[in-house]
């Protein structure tokens, strides 16, 4: 498979996690995409701003090509965990649209750069410190993966929407009776051992 074609892989698949991720914030109140769902604090909203950063960083800045714009993890004042929420003045029009410019420097850098284009990602172990396009391509894939996992099981907590996409949710379940059928099944196995 050449370059051409990998690149193109990689890329549809990246961008079927993006849009998964993206929809679970469709229809929510400004309240319940920021909130925190879980005890750690994560939400909805904050993820999509985090992963603004991460692809910055491993897809731009890593690689010689930053993002031409301030993202939470440049500013010195800034405390740890300040790309994982999204601070009452941050709009979510601000969000989405700054995580659609990273997006569009993603693919550029992407096109312009052969897959064995070798980054340096200073906070790694020095044996791994520095990888190729390629690794850091599949390194991203994973981690918005990952986080768009987590958003569907926190907006299903919402609101019962679950699935790969709105249009198509990719769940071997229809409608609410034959999923409370399985959850059923589900507990009446895990229940033999209480």
């Amino acid at each position: 498979m050449d370059d051409d074609a990998a690149k193109a892989v990689l890329l549809r698949y990246l961008t079927t996690s993006r849009q998964a991720l993206l929809w679970k914030l469709e229809g929510l109140s400004e309240y319940d995409a920021r909130r925190p769902l879980t005890p750690t604090g994560t939400n909805l909203l904050g993820l999509v701003k985090h992963l603004a950063c991460v692809e910055a960083g491993y897809l731009g800045t890593v690689l010689g090509r930053p993002f031409p714009e301030p993202m939470p993890w440049d500013d010195p004042d800034a405390g740890d965990d300040d790309d994982l929420w999204v601070r009452a003045d941050e709009s979510r029009a601000d969000v989405l649209g700054r995580y659609e410019r990273v997006v569009a420097h993603v693919e550029a850098t992407v096109a312009a750069l052969p897959l064995d284009a070798v980054g340096e990602v200073a906070w790694w172990p020095e044996e791994r410190r520095h990888p190729t396009l390629h690794t850091l391509l599949v390194h991203v894939l994973a981690e918005v993966g990952r986080h768009a996992g987590h958003a569907d099981v926190l907006r299903e907590g919402l609101d019962g929407a679950a699935g790969l996409r709105r249009d198509h949710d990719n769940l071997t379940r229809d409608g609410e009776d034959d999923r409370a059928a399985y959850r059923e099944q589900v507990e009446r196995a895990a229940a033999a051992f209480r």
